[in-house]
């Protein structure tokens, strides 16, 4: 619990005075996670490999290039969407396909690395666009969203602790109760929409705002699930351990992925 704690010092001493920062510092902190969680991703799927079948290090570089441009893309607008060129993805599709017949070596690369590092490169750097858009758009919903991923993760261990018995989805994620999900779920309406009210808009239909806040709160804890599944796929209990007691960013970002994603879907309505 010490070490948790102090990982969690350690992500507000860096993520909050860059976040309430924003602009370029925000934006670069979101290029540098995006791609530490690139990084853990690629290591999942290939830290496996013996020495003579790693994938070629001009492909790792091309990954990571490709990953940091669909990041900053349009990275100062303030408008909540992303605007992605065809012939950005026409020159992915290149990238990552046209290795498989020059290396002719389904050891080294084949068209499942193909596919892992292509759904990679445009989940994560569409993901941390977004988010830098997010916080571009408004301060405030980006805290909004937050307090849902935050508070919704932390009541949820708790519940799951004090009175959690029953198993959400036991072969993915052991330790996560259904207890804990409705725990979890509650408070992170709450706390969040009390928030929202308090400080963004204070007109907005009440029952229209639980139901979104719900949504986005239950959004972000299968998004955790979804995370877990990659790393029980790969037999990995934490992505990496950068971060003490918490693991991997991929960890930590895991909710607020998938909290913003679905957030695009409601923005007209909040």
């Amino acid at each position: 619990m010490k070490k948790r704690a102090l990982g969690a010092a350690l992500i507000l001493i860096i993520f909050l005075p860059l976040l309430f920062l924003g602009g370029e510092y925000f934006a670069v902190l979101m290029a540098l996670i995006g791609m530490l969680g690139f990084r853990e991703l690629w290591n999942v799927r290939f830290k496996k490999k013996k020495k003579e079948e790693q994938v070629p290090l001009t492909l790792k570089i091309l990954s990571y290039a490709c990953l940091l441009f669909i990041i900053l893309n349009n990275w100062n607008s303030t408008e909540f969407k992303i605007i992605l060129d065809y012939r950005v993805l026409s020159l992915l599709l290149i990238i990552f396909f046209i290795p498989i017949i020059i290396l002719a070596d389904e050891k080294k690369y084949n068209l499942e690395d193909a596919m892992f590092l292509m759904g990679s490169v445009l989940f994560l750097g569409l993901s941390f666009n977004l988010i830098i858009l997010t916080r571009n758009y408004s301060l405030n919903y980006i805290l909004y969203f937050l307090l849902i991923t935050t508070m919704t993760d932390t009541f949820s261990l708790f519940t799951g602790l004090l009175v959690g018995k029953h198993k959400l989805v036991e072969v993915i994620s052991p330790y996560k109760t259904i207890e804990g999900l409705i725990g979890g779920t509650v408070m992170g309406v709450f706390i969040a929409s009390v928030f929202y009210l308090t400080v963004i808009n204070s007109s907005i239909d009440i029952i229209n705002l639980l139901i979104i806040t719900m949504t986005l709160s239950l959004m972000g804890q299968l998004g955790d699930l979804v995370f877990s599944a990659i790393k029980r796929h790969y037999d990995e209990k934490d992505f990496s351990n950068l971060i003490p007691g918490h693991g991997g960013v991929l960890d930590r970002f895991d909710s607020i992925i998938f909290v913003v994603i679905t957030a695009t879907l409601f923005m007209s309505l909040i």
